[in-house]
């Protein structure tokens, strides 16, 4: 990862990415995962992400990864949370509530991480990297989370050429391509988003489509 991309971006307050209010996806479609009570959710470059306090607020546990400092400082003072901090592996670990985020490199992630994750929440991970990036996220997944871990991916497709990323367009063809052999990949929503979101209008989008997947072993 670009890591002095990403962490200017939050130095200069550079975060529309950030959503401050729940994503509606992930209240329609998480009991699709078919969790029970305590079940462990993995959120990757979690950034300061107010759907992990919903996810906590549902009974999940939550585990995050995100490079920035200042996003992880920023999540749990927004929080009103006061994290305890360790050093695990290649990372340092913030605990508050039933919240932990790994401050550190996601490609470092091993299988001792993410031991115990039952499910994998992906609304802005897969579309923040470029191409060469996506394939080492995939394979990190696929290597290290557990068998029977499911997984709820949100993407965006647009016409590439018509703005750079990130986020960037992924469409289900190289969702397949990335995930098919290990996951059967289930599509829940396709919808147009382009006349909502007038950022993108002004970067010179003339097409704007989110979908949403679950993908099972």
């Amino acid at each position: 990862m670009d890591k002095r991309f990403w962490e200017q971006r939050w130095q200069n307050d550079q975060i529309g990415f950030h959503r401050g209010d729940v994503n509606p996806h992930l209240v329609a479609y998480v009991g699709r995962l078919g969790l029970g009570p305590g079940a462990k959710i993995f959120v990757p470059l979690c950034g300061k992400s107010v759907d992990m306090l919903w996810l906590q607020q549902q009974g999940y546990r939550v585990l995050g990864v995100e490079f920035s400092e200042i996003a992880v400082g920023s999540f749990f003072a927004e929080s009103d949370l006061v994290p305890v901090k360790q050093t695990q592996s290649k990372f340092t670990a913030w605990r508050g509530g039933n919240i932990e985020i790994l401050r550190g490199n996601a490609f470092d992630l091993g299988e001792e991480d993410l031991a115990g994750i039952d499910a994998v929440y992906d609304r802005a991970a897969l579309i923040a990297l470029p191409p060469a990036l996506r394939r080492n996220y995939t394979r990190m997944l696929i290597e290290h989370i557990p068998k029977t871990a499911k997984m709820l991916m949100v993407s965006m497709e647009y016409p590439q050429s018509q703005m750079d990323g990130p986020p960037f367009s992924v469409h289900s063809e190289e969702i397949h391509g990335l995930f098919g052999d290990a996951f059967t990949i289930d599509p829940l929503l396709e919808q147009d988003i382009l006349a909502e979101n007038a950022r993108f209008r002004d970067r010179g989008l003339t097409s704007l489509v989110e979908k949403v997947y679950i993908l099972k072993r």
